[in-house]
C-alpha cells in the first residue's frame, strides 16, 4: 500500500479542522453580536462539519492500519502516526519530512481550533453571568417585600400637612 493515501487523508483533515476554525471565528463574532438565530444556525453547520470530520479521521486510522498490516509489523507495536514516521524515516527520509510537515500542520490547526474554543466558552461564561447579574437587579430580593413588621421606624405621613 503506498502511503499518499495517508498524506491526502491528513490533507482533508487539516482542511476540514481550517473550515471548522472559521466556524469557530464566525461564532465568536455572532455570539459578541448576542443573535441567538445566527448562532443556533452556526451550531448546525458546525455540528454537520464534525461528523464528517469523524467520518475522515476513522478513514484515516483503517489506512493507517492497513499500511501497518502490509508492513507486516507486529500488532504488539502501537500503529501510530509517530510509529509510521519512525519506520518511513528509515527507509525514506524524504517521504517521513512530508508526512512530519502534514501531521505538524494538522496539529497546528487543531491547537488553534482549541484555542478558538476557548475563547468562545469564556466569551459565553461572561454573557450568562452578565444575564445572571442582570436578572438579580430586575428581580426584588425578598428583604424588598414588606409584608410583616418591619425594624426600622417609618414615621407616618400624611399626604396633607395639617400645620398648614
Amino acid at each position: 500500500m503506498s502511503i499518499q493515501p495517508i498524506f491526502e487523508s491528513l490533507e482533508k483533515l487539516t482542511q476540514m479542522h481550517e473550515r471548522l476554525l472559521d466556524c469557530s471565528k464566525e461564532k465568536t463574532e455572532v455570539i459578541k453580536e448576542g443573535s441567538a438565530e445566527k448562532l443556533q444556525a452556526l451550531l448546525a453547520k458546525e455540528h454537520q462539519l464534525i461528523r464528517l470530520l469523524e467520518q475522515t479521521e476513522q478513514k484515516r486510522q483503517e489506512l493507517v492500519e492497513n499500511w501497518f498490516s502490509q508492513q507486516r509489523l507486529p500488532k504488539t507495536e502501537e500503529r501510530t502516526i509517530t510509529n509510521m514516521l519512525e519506520i518511513i524515516h528509515r527507509s525514506d527520509p524524504e517521504l517521513a519530512t512530508k508526512l512530519e510537515s502534514l501531521t505538524v500542520d494538522l496539529t497546528e490547526k487543531i491547537t488553534e481550533l482549541k484555542n478558538q474554543e476557548q475563547l468562545n466558552r469564556a466569551l459565553i461564561e461572561q454573557s450568562m453571568m452578565f444575564i445572571q447579574m442582570s436578572l438579580n437587579l430586575l428581580s426584588p430580593t425578598i428583604d424588598q417585600y414588606n409584608y410583616g413588621q418591619s425594624d426600622n421606624k417609618v414615621v407616618d405621613r400624611s399626604v396633607f400637612d395639617s400645620r398648614a
